[in-house]
């Protein structure tokens, strides 16, 4: 190879490294796909199908509309923690002062989104890593995972029932 062509060669290496250490919004986790199938997470089970007392309080049927087997993981949830479910976050007075009894801080969501963005943006991964879109994710959090053994075992000592546990690696 001729002179002229190594210097293109390296010339064209370093041009591939620095896009790689390009700046935008870092991401640890490189997920991909190559198609524009379904969305695994996105299908939730019915809910069991009940006789009611009287068949007049059945809804009249709606063509794209609801059904009472249709899961509502929000609504459950709410119902779950004491809540009205349907009145929404800011129409349930009570159960958002049940669940800011100890105090809540404005605008956290907005604080954690940029300390997350700052950390991620120190724990990007090493060049090579960028350049082959590897997935740092684990790595960067490993230090604020929970050691679900040690969780484990501390809840059984204080007493606690657990009808499950974590699998062990």
């Amino acid at each position: 190879m001729r002179a002229g062509g190594r210097t293109l060669a390296v010339a064209g290496l370093a041009l591939l490294m620095l896009s790689a250490c390009g700046g935008g919004e870092p991401r640890l986790m490189n997920l991909r796909s190559a198609t524009d199938g379904p969305d695994e997470f996105s299908i939730l089970p019915p809910k069991a199908l009940e006789l009611p007392e009287s068949l007049v309080d059945l809804p009249a049927p709606t063509p794209g509309g609801s059904n009472l087997t249709d899961p509502t993981p929000n609504e459950d949830a709410v119902a779950a923690l004491g809540g009205r479910p349907g009145a929404g976050a800011a129409g349930d007075a009570g159960l958002m002062n049940h669940v800011g009894r100890y105090g809540r801080a404005a605008g956290i969501r907005e604080q954690l989104a940029a300390e997350d963005l700052t950390f991620r943006s120190k724990n990007r991964g090493r060049p090579l890593e960028r350049l082959f879109s590897l997935n740092v994710y684990f790595r960067a959090y490993k230090k604020q995972s929970l050691d679900q053994q040690a969780e484990l075992d501390r809840w059984r000592r204080a007493g606690a029932r657990n009808p499950s546990a974590p699998p062990e690696n």
